[in-house]
C-alpha cells in the first residue's frame, strides 16, 4: 500500500498543531492500554558508547538504567551509515534496496511513515529538535507538530532562541564559524556560553514542555531528536575537560590500512585522516563529552515521561537509537559512511513500563536494524503495519519469546569510494 492509498482509508489529521483533535483509523480508538512512546535519537552515536557495555571511559548512567529495565540489542545496525537514507529507513521501515535511497541522494517519501500511522491511530505526534533530513516535498514526515532546532539552520526555533538569549552570537551558524568548528570534522572546543543555552539542553527543555502540556486523554509519540554527538564537537566545558584530562582509548588500527599515506590534514574532505596525539584526544573529548552531557540531561525528560504515564494510567515505551555511528579515527577514518563497526553499529535500547512485562536487563545479540523500529512500535501501539514494510516486528523478543529475527543483514555503502587496503 502506498502513502496515498493508505490516507484514503483513514481520515486526514490536521497538522496545525498537536492539540488538534486527531483523526482516528478504522483500527479503532486508542485506549488506556495504548502506550505513550518516547523516541530518544542522538545523531551519529556509536553503538559501543554506553558504560553498560563496558566502554572504557564513557559514562551513561541514565541510558544504562533504561537498558536495565528493558532490552538492549547489541548488534543493532544502520542500513546505510549516513543521515538521509538511515532516517528514511527509520521513518518508512524500508530497506535501502527497496526504496533506492542510499548515500546522500534523498527521495520523496511516498509510503506511510511511522508518525503518520500513529497520528491516524489517535496519537499526538511531535518532533522536537533535529529534523529528519528528508526532501522538502515529504513535508512533516507525518508529525503533527515540529519544534525544530539544529546547529546548522538559520532561523529555526533553536536559532531564534539562541539569538534571543545571546544576541552577540549572531545565531548558531555564526557561533560555530566564530569558534573555528565545522559540521563534519574532528576539531573540538568547549561550549562558550551558559550551559542552559546549549542545543542539547534546549531539545530536552522543549521536550519536557511537550510532555508536561500534552493532553492525558491521548497517547503521545514524542521524538526527542538531538544533533549531538554529531559535530560541531562543543560539549559544555566540564564534560570536555573531564575527558581531555583523563585516559582515552586508542582507535581501532587495522593492519591492512596504509597508515603511512594518512596525515592529520586528511584527504577526501577530511574523511581519511590520521588522528593521533592531541588532535585525537581533543576530538574524543568533544565526542564523548557530548554523549555524557546528553545522558546527563535526558534523565529529567525520562522521569517526566514516566510520570505522565502514571498520571494517565497508561503504559509507556522508551526507545534509544541513532541514525548511524562515528568512526572517530578507527582505521584512519573520521565521520561515518563506512561498513565498519564504528559507523555501522548503533545503540538500540527498548524499555517499557512494568505492565508491558518486558524482561529486565536482557541482551540480544541477533542482528537488528533501524527498519525494525517502525513495525515494532506499531505493534505495541495496536496500529496497522503496511505491507510495504521490510522491517521485523521485535515485540516477541521484547516479551521474552524466542524469535528468529533474520539470518543476515544487508548493508549499503554511503560512498562509492570505499576500498579495503
Amino acid at each position: 500500500m502506498d502513502r496515498r492509498a493508505f490516507l484514503k482509508t483513514t481520515a486526514v489529521a490536521g497538522l496545525a498543531g498537536f492539540y488538534v483533535e486527531p483523526a482516528v483509523s478504522r483500527a479503532g480508538r486508542p485506549t488506556r492500554s495504548t502506550p505513550d512512546i518516547l523516541l530518544i535519537m542522538p545523531d551519529q552515536m556509536r553503538g559501543d558508547c554506553l558504560s553498560d557495555l563496558g566502554h572504557p571511559v564513557v559514562r551513561t548512567p541514565n541510558f544504562d538504567r533504561l537498558a536495565s529495565r528493558g532490552v538492549l540489542f547489541r548488534r543493532a545496525y544502520t542500513p546505510v551509515a549516513s543521515c538521509i537514507p538511515a532516517r528514511f529507513s527509520l521513518l518508512t521501515g524500508l530497506y535501502p534496496q527497496t526504496s533506492g535511497v542510499v548515500g546522500y541522494a534523498a527521495k520523496v517519501i511516498t509510503t506511510p511513515t511511522l508518525p503518520e500511522i500513529l497520528t491516524q491511530q489517535g496519537y499526538a505526534t511531535v518532533l522536537v529538535g533535529r529534523n529528519m533530513h528528508q526532501k522538502r516535498e515529504s513535508g512533516s514526515c507525518g508529525y503533527q507538530q515540529r519544534i525544530r532546532g539544529s546547529t546548522y539552520v538559520d532561523d529555526d526555533a533553536y536559532d531564534e532562541f539562541l539569538k534571543g538569549q545571546a544576541p552577540q552570537t549572531g545565531g548558531i551558524r555564526q557561533l560555530v564559524k566564530d569558534m573555528g568548528l565545522t559540521y563534519n570534522h574532528w576539531q573540538a572546543k568547549p561550549w562558550p556560553l551558559a550551559e542552559e543555552w546549549h542545543p542539547t539542553n534546549w531539545v530536552v527543555s522543549e521536550s519536557r514542555k511537550v510532555v508536561q502540556s500534552a493532553s492525558l486523554d491521548r497517547p503521545l509519540f514524542l521524538t526527542a531528536s538531538f544533533y549531538a554527538p554529531h559535530p560541531p564537537l562543543f560539549p559544555p566545558k566540564k564534560y570536555f575537560d573531564a575527558y581531555l584530562q583523563g585516559p582515552l582509548p586508542r582507535p581501532a588500527h587495522g593492519d591492512w590500512v596504509a597508515w603511512e599515506r594518512l596525515t592529520l590534514k586528511g584527504t577526501d574532505g577530511g574523511h581519511r585522516v590520521l588522528l593521533q596525539g592531541q588532535a585525537l584526544r581533543t576530538s574524543q573529548a568533544g565526542y564523548f563529552g557530548l554523549i555524557e552531557h546528553l545522558d546527563d540531561k535526558i534523565g529529567g525528560l525520562v522521569q517526566d515521561f514516566m510520570s505522565r504515564g502514571r498520571k494517565a494510567g497508561r503504559p509507556w515505551v522508551i526507545v534509544l537509537t541513532s541514525d548511524h555511528g562515528e568512526m572517530l579515527g578507527d582505521h584512519g577514518y573520521f565521520r561515518k559512511c563506512e561498513p565498519y563497526e564504528g559507523s555501522a553499529n548503533i545503540p538500540l535500547i527498548i524499555s517499557g513500563s512494568d505492565d508491558l512485562a518486558f524482561p529486565a536487563n536482557r541482551r540480544i545479540t541477533r542482528p537488528v536494524c533501524l527498519e525494525d523500529i517502525m513495525p515494532t512500535l506499531l505493534s505495541l501501539a495496536g496500529a496497522p503495519c503496511p505491507d510495504s514494510v521490510d522491517g521485523v516486528d521485535l515485540t516477541p523478543t521484547l516479551r521474552g519469546d524466542r524469535q528468529k529475527i533474520r539470518d543476515w543483514l544487508h548493508f549499503d555503502l554511503s560512498t562509492s569510494t570505499w576500498v579495503t587496503e
